[in-house]
């Protein structure tokens, strides 16, 4: 008889856990965070040419960012023309699932065509020349999308590495100053008065670039310049960053009354630059990146009243930006999901809460 009891509470639980496994393999990633926030992916058009992929993409995400072809020389690489095909499809896709959809980017001193800063003799153009075209791009590109992309990241990177500069010493800033940020900002909330606007950027969590960034948005806020929300781009590894330099970080911009997404987040299973190709995904990788995900994901879950949106950089293994930079042909494993587009290890630690 006891026996008996024994065993039937063993198939009791057995039943159960299958049951709590069928539901989480049913349920994709957005799921989990319906009560956190919006969980996003940079995509290609190509993804969506592929049914297996775009149902994919349905399942697990419901926020979109186009990894490249809203950047202004894919979208706009002469003046006066546009190349709208890719950016559209992404958004009729969105909208046919009803996913929102991050605009990326507006202003950036890469991927920005040479035509933006040079008059027809090759020489450097005004201050007030290069103003105008870009608030004519800014008005053309946001205005097309008014309505249907609920966020920007209107100006990426802006901020210098170098530890004794303050704004990175680019074309923008060597044309017009300063004045380009808050000017940025202006034609988009011209162009799409309830858009959310973004200043965008990569290490954000690290003291030296934080406090820039953080002076950065207090001189435009307290100028009355439209800036809604910070990006913390997200570009870590599986030991940067500490638990104690992202809640510092977060905690540093929030003091400044506006809201902050993770924009373009992958983990890279290399610690240093110099690492070489391992061939493989090795155990050693996989649970340091398992806890490296399950860390950020209980913070990000910690702050989820400051927290509007977690956006992947990339689907995949089976594709990253970082498979050839910054080590030219050095292949990486940084996403939730496998080459297959089965969920990884860190999955499972991202969806156990």
């Amino acid at each position: 008889m006891i026996r008996s009891s024994r065993l039937f509470v063993s198939a009791i639980f057995i039943l159960s856990t299958v049951a709590t496994f069928a539901q989480h393999t049913e349920k994709g990633l957005k799921d989990f965070y319906g009560n956190y926030f919006p969980i996003g992916v940079a995509i290609t058009p190509r993804h969506l040419q592929d049914s297996a992929t775009s149902a994919f993409l349905v399942r697990h995400f419901n926020s979109l960012t186009a990894e490249n072809v809203m950047k202004m020389e894919p979208i706009h690489p002469e003046e006066g023309r546009y190349n709208w095909g890719g950016a559209d499809a992404i958004v009729q896709f969105a909208t046919e699932n009803g996913l929102k959809v991050r605009g990326h980017t507006l202003c950036w001193h890469n991927q920005a065509p040479k035509w933006m800063f040079y008059d027809a003799n090759g020489k450097l153009v005004s201050k007030d020349i290069l103003l105008g075209r870009l608030r004519k791009h800014i008005h053309d590109v946001v205005g097309r999308y008014k309505g249907k992309i609920y966020a920007w990241d209107v100006v990426n990177e802006a901020i210098s590495d170098q530890p004794n500069e303050f704004l990175r010493n680019s074309l923008w800033y060597q044309i017009c100053g300063e004045d380009f940020i808050a000017a940025a900002f202006r034609y988009a909330h011209e162009a799409d008065p309830n858009a959310v606007l973004f200043y965008n950027d990569y290490g954000t969590e690290f003291p030296g670039k934080r406090d820039k960034v953080y002076r950065l948005l207090k001189k435009l806020l307290d100028a009355n310049v439209p800036v809604h929300a910070v990006g913390l781009q997200g570009h870590w590894s599986v030991n940067d960053p500490s638990k104690e330099l992202l809640e510092s970080a977060i905690e540093k911009y929030t003091s400044l009354g506006i809201k902050m997404q993770v924009t373009e987040l992958d983990v890279s299973v290399f610690t240093n630059n110099n690492m070489p190709e391992l061939h493989s995904f090795t155990p050693e990788q996989d649970q340091l990146q398992q806890a490296q995900y399950a860390m950020l994901f209980g913070t990000f879950r910690k702050y989820r009243d400051n927290i509007t949106g977690i956006t992947f950089w990339n689907v995949s293994d089976r594709f990253s930006w970082l498979d050839n930079f910054p080590v030219r042909g050095r292949k990486n494993y940084p996403l939730l999901f496998d080459e297959k587009l089965q969920p990884k290890k860190a999955y499972w630690k991202v969806i156990d809460f």
